[in-house]
């Protein structure tokens, strides 16, 4: 007979006694096939448990630390849209509170399951917050702040006046889509329904579909969607006959005043939308433009350097390029090739956006990949790299991006953490801090920081559509 004995499960794992007679000894290599495969196998498992441990270990400080800034932010700007965490002050954004983080938090304070924060959160929002201000706020941060926040919050506590606060701001958002193209205006006032401003571009164009079309489905209100979608449609078809759109468009006339093309700010969450309504609501004419739209992307916006893969900057027309920039806002993107099935050049483009991280410990704003020089110093705590890295260990389940997220995590710990909570850095080199802590600090990069390392069951992935703003939203019938 021949007896295996395995040591528990931690660093080292043993294999001892084989007792048995000259017949069992007969059979040397088929027992010590099984025994090769048993130690395989459980050091496999030994791995993962370890690996399992580093994340939770992980998951518990980054929840510490997000619990700190949220902290602060009640210590010192409770009720007002943010904190300033040099000066421990707080900022309002059109000189009186929409209650910014708040809103924009409440859900990241859900799936950490911080209960008492969240409830008392949603108090203040419930009791406090009203739209009905003479103040004229810019449409995009609105929506996929405010109104995606609102929306993610409902669905996840059911709380139905936390639905009529995102109705009733949707009502008052609406006239920005009365423009003759029926391209949305940028700002909106929230009382008179006055619009202004007609310069804008296909991220403020295109990234309202999301939002508005789920806060149709849960009211029952067509209006929001067929409005939405409108916008995003008109946005596409005006398209450069190479498959490009411009940084620029009249939304009065739809002509475009810069041709400019690319995937960073003032572009990016347009084509992100094109994926993701037909994730979240099925609509094939979203799919459509996505599939139009993706191969001119990859042909005339990505760019092979060193090696290495980027996405720089070309004209509209002529698919010339014209610039050799990329930035935290274009590291976006590899999430967004994941999540529609470019897995392989998902992961290449994360490469390129870790080896920008890594120049100088923390991402700058922008830079010029051939020459790897700085264009642009500051880094705004943005999300979208750790975005990239949350999605691509989803798909792949490949142990490297835990660890990234783990380092990017460690750095950013490092270097923005102040008595206040999270400063922005006026210069990624010398470290020198700004007054900021914008709110989707809490609502984006606490939350994607978090989810890398949380256990899989923290949120049905398959089940809801993040909007640019990290805020799940529920598939809806």
């Amino acid at each position: 007979m021949t007896v295996l004995i395995l040591a528990r499960c931690n660093d080292r794992l043993s294999a001892t006694e084989w007792r048995g007679s000259r017949q069992a000894s007969a059979n040397y290599w088929l027992v010590g096939w099984v025994i090769a495969g048993a130690i395989v196998f459980a050091s496999g498992g030994c791995k993962q448990s370890r690996d399992d441990a580093q994340a939770r270990e992980v998951a518990t400080r980054v929840r510490t630390e997000f619990l700190r800034a949220w902290t602060n932010y009640e210590k010192y700007a409770w009720g007002h849209d943010a904190l300033k965490p040099l000066s421990k002050t707080p900022q309002d954004w059109y000189g009186q509170s929409l209650l910014m983080t708040p809103v924009d938090a409440l859900d990241t304070l859900i799936l950490m399951k911080l209960d008492d924060e969240a409830a008392k959160a949603k108090e203040v929002i419930v009791k406090n917050l009203s739209f009905d201000r003479d103040i004229y706020v810019k449409n995009f941060e609105i929506t996929i702040r405010l109104l995606g926040g609102l929306l993610s919050s409902y669905q996840l506590t059911n709380d139905k006046r936390l639905l009529d606060l995102a109705d009733d701001l949707g009502n008052r958002l609406l006239p920005i889509y009365n423009s003759p193209t029926g391209l949305p205006y940028v700002y909106v006032n929230l009382k008179t329904g006055q619009v202004r401003d007609s310069k804008t571009n296909p991220a403020e164009t295109g990234t309202l579909l999301l939002e508005f079309g789920t806060l149709s489905k849960l009211t029952g209100k067509p209006v929001y969607y067929e409005k939405a979608k409108r916008a995003l449609v008109e946005t596409f078809k005006r398209r450069s006959s190479i498959g490009l759109v411009g940084s620029t468009i009249n939304a009065e006339t739809g002509a475009w005043m810069d041709a400019d093309s690319h995937v960073s700010g003032g572009i990016d969450s347009y084509y992100e939308y094109l994926w993701k309504c037909w994730l979240l609501f099925g609509d094939k004419d979203c799919h459509e433009m996505w599939q139009a739209s993706i191969p001119a992307i990859n042909k005339y916006l990505a760019d092979e350097v060193r090696g290495e893969l980027w996405y720089g900057h070309a004209d509209m027309n002529t698919g010339r390029r014209t610039a050799s920039q990329y930035g935290a806002l274009d590291a976006f993107l590899p999430a967004l090739l994941a999540s529609s099935g470019d897995v392989a050049r998902a992961r290449r483009l994360q490469d390129s956006s870790f080896k920008m991280w890594n120049m100088h410990g923390i991402e700058p704003e922008i830079i010029d990949y051939k020459t790897m020089q700085i264009v642009h110093n500051e880094y705004h705590l943005r999300p979208e790299i750790v975005e990239s890295t949350y999605y691509l260990y989803h798909f792949t389940r490949d142990p490297q991006y835990r660890k990234m997220g783990e380092k990017i995590f460690e750095d950013f710990v490092k270097y923005c953490r102040v008595d206040a909570g999270y400063a922005a850095l006026k210069d990624v080199v010398t470290k020198e801090k700004r007054d900021e802590m914008e709110s989707f600090v809490l609502a984006e990069t606490f939350k994607y920081f978090y989810l890398v390392v949380a256990p899989p069951n923290t949120l049905g992935f398959d089940k809801v559509v993040f909007n640019t703003e990290a805020h799940p939203l529920k598939r809806t019938d």
